[in-house]
């Protein structure tokens, strides 16, 4: 089997599964086994050997191993980082309490504002101080950074975060402070924003530099531990890193800015529903991902992700931009919510159901998982509908028990309502579901669009058995479960490329604007960029995107202009103008006519090219016929227990057609059809779901 074939790994642990998918040339074999969240490196040597046996290989014969994480998320929405100081510049110790004095929601009086990662207590100030142009306009004090290196000490902490003023302009000084601190506490963690978000907005950046301090013990550790075991294990090949923007980097890259995994998991999920989208020629596709701890969405364009240069991290109001902390990185837009197979659901004090964001995670999971959890998850509400069969759940290595499910739905729910399990059940399913699609109308309409008029994407353990039930809620007329669903983040890994952005800011208005100066600048970048991905791309090309961050003066945000890869020259300012007012006009429906533009940063994307699949030929549909079994399938709306088809998908060929309401079952999750929909199957194995004529 392993014969002259390449062998991939891909790994993603989540807060309650992690996922395993092993590519051995044409023939993939997928796990899923439990997270373990105090060693997360147990639960991927565990599933990699499992995995390994199906195919009758050793980890000595893996030539490839990607790994993306939520890790780094987890540990700040749970605040499990490492405690950590910020230094800043003599009059700016409060840069992360002022933020960007603005309010998310300003008619709320006791708005809670996100905390920061590190307390005021932590906080320091050296003087020092360098203007918007680069130019030293007080050198730095290196008799005040080696006194701090005492009081660190006594406070135990384990990290630095230094971000001075301007410092994206000219990062001399935080550089020198750096290397002071590094002679006075050897071994501690220092990061500096020049290196980790070298851009202008103090405040971003500033939070940027933290959760990168913030997250940097506790990654490279574990990712120190990988490293260790998978060398015991006599692994040979190369190991990558996903990271937000939905690129792969290198082990050393992730070490050093753990702070672009943030969202690694997800952005994984992303690139899946974009290449499923890719294969079956859909061109608007909403991605929802599903799994065991929290919900992603999506939209994909083109078969393009949309992507942005900010996200937030733990909001304090789900659906609020400015709530969180912002991190300043290169990820993929999508807005993601407390709403897994693990949130638990209870009633509160207005006797309403609530489901998440707090998740039974892996430990001690589910009631119906009889590991010690005592209150209702979502997976649960699901067992006692009976969508999902008790004995095959993640291919039969987990037995459910319907009745802790419904003991659990009873005293927490059913109770304080009045209702019986199987209702109770219902209504959290129904709660979850439009939690779900709410986060799916917001998103659109942030972006300009119309939700309604997108294909769902549906992956992740949870996600099929929701999808038909939010397509209704949306408007939705078809839906996609891909194969291999259930571990479609980790699948997804496999098809990203190394890749590495870089961001740096620069001051240029187009009315004085110097070519040889920005093209150097640009250059400069280039050569960065490529040192980081040249070395695993393994002589594979790498090809460059560069881009400019344009504005009207004065205005307060920016908008991508794409640049040619090449010097620029002055012949080049006229069309930079043409391009800005071209996608300005698109966005804001008209230019200003011969208002002064400048640019604010620039980009440099250097990947290597993405993997496309091959489209697949529609198919001839016909009955399915006959069903594997039954299930016993609490009808919520109709208030009784009506007998539904089982199918197993993989006894179902292409064309085979069903009609809803029916369960189709497989060993990573099982997809309800609801009665709003049929079902076949196509070309390329998926799931499709389209509504039913009215």
């Amino acid at each position: 089997m392993l014969e002259g074939a390449e062998v991939r790994l891909a790994v993603d642990i989540g807060g309650t599964f992690t996922d395993i998918v092993l590519d051995v040339g044409e023939v993939r074999k997928t796990r899923k086994v439990l997270t373990t969240p105090q060693r997360p490196e147990q639960a991927v040597l565990d599933g990699m050997r499992l995995i390994l046996a199906d195919a009758r290989a050793h980890i000595s014969d893996i030539d490839v191993f990607i790994h993306g994480t939520t890790l780094a998320t987890n540990a700040i929405i749970e605040r499990r980082g490492a405690k950590t100081a910020l230094i800043a510049t003599e009059g700016f110790r409060d840069v992360l309490d002022i933020g960007t004095e603005s309010r998310y929601d300003q008619y709320d009086l006791s708005i809670d504002k996100p905390k920061p990662l590190t307390p005021r207590s932590l906080r320091f100030t050296v003087p020092e101080r360098i203007d918007a142009h680069g130019a030293v306009r007080l050198a730095l004090d290196e008799a005040a950074v080696r006194a701090l290196a005492p009081k660190l000490r006594e406070r135990g902490v384990e990290s630095v975060a230094i971000a001075f003023l301007h410092s994206y302009a000219n990062p001399d000084h935080e550089r020198r402070a750096a290397a002071i601190i590094g002679e006075e506490m050897p071994g501690i963690s220092v990061t500096v924003s020049s290196a980790v978000c070298p851009e202008i907005r103090e405040y971003e950046r500033t939070s940027t530099a933290v959760a990168n301090a913030y997250v940097q013990p506790l990654i490279d550790g574990y990712l120190a531990r990988m490293a260790d075991a998978l060398q015991v294990e006599q692994f040979r090949g190369a190991i990558y890193l996903v990271t937000s923007g939905g690129g792969v980097t290198s082990i050393e890259t992730a070490r050093r800015f753990p702070v672009r995994l943030v969202e690694s998991g997800p952005a994984g999920g992303a690139i899946f529903a974009a290449q499923i989208a890719a294969r079956l020629g859909e061109s608007k596709v909403l991605s929802f991902d599903m799994g065991g701890t929290t919900a992603k969405i999506c939209l994909i364009e083109k078969y393009q992700p949309e992507t942005s240069r900010v996200f937030e991290v733990d909001r304090a109001a789900r659906f609020l931009k400015g709530s969180g902390l912002p991190v300043r990185i290169p990820v993929i837009e999508m807005v993601e919510i407390g709403a897994g197979g693990g949130s638990i659901a209870h009633v509160d004090a207005m006797k309403r159901v609530t489901v998440g964001p707090e998740s039974a995670s892996s430990e001690p999971g589910p009631a119906c998982y009889g590991r010690g959890g005592q209150r209702p998850a979502v997976t649960d509400a699901d067992v006692a509908l009976g969508m999902i069969d008790p004995d095959a759940f993640a291919g039969g290595t987990i037995k459910l028990d319907p009745e802790l499910s419904k003991k659990a739905l009873l005293s927490s729910v059913g109770e304080a309502l009045g209702l019986s399990a199987e209702t109770a059940a219902y209504a959290v399913h129904e709660v979850v579901c439009e939690n779900m699609a709410s986060a799916a109308r917001v998103h659109a309409v942030e972006r300009g669009e119309i939700v309604g008029q997108h294909t769902l994407i549906a992956f992740g353990g949870a996600a099929p058995l929701h999808a038909a039930r939010v397509a209704e809620k949306i408007g939705v007329s078809r839906v996609i479960v891909p194969s291999n669903a259930g571990v479609g983040s980790a699948v997804g890994f496999l098809a990203a490329p190394i890749a590495y952005e870089l961001v740096r800011s620069r001051h240029v208005r187009l009315d004085d604007f110097d070519t040889k100066v920005v093209s150097d600048l640009l250059q400069e970048m280039v050569t960065e960029a490529r040192a980081l991905v040249e070395p695993g791309a393994a002589g594979a090309p790498v090809r460059e995107r560069r881009a400019a961050f344009m504005r009207y003066v004065g205005q307060g945000h920016e908008i991508t202009v794409e640049l040619p890869n090449r010097p620029l020259t002055s012949a080049d300012l006229a069309g930079l103008r043409q391009k800005f007012e071209a996608d300005y006009s698109a966005m804001f429906e008209r230019a200003i006519p011969g208002a002064a533009i400048e640019v604010l940063s620039w980009s440099v994307l250097a990947t290597t090219e993405a993997r496309n699949p091959p489209t697949v030929a529609a198919v001839t549909r016909k009955p399915a016929g006959q069903a594997s079994g039954s299930r016993k399938f609490f009808d919520g709306r109709a208030g009784e227990v009506v007998e539904i088809p089982l199918y197993r998908r993989e006894d179902m060929a292409p064309g085979a057609t069903i009609a809803g309401p029916a369960v189709i079952a497989e060993d990573e999750t099982s997809t309800f059809v609801s009665t709003s929909f049929d079902a076949h199957i196509d070309g390329a194995g998926s799931i499709v779901m389209e509504r039913k004529a009215a």
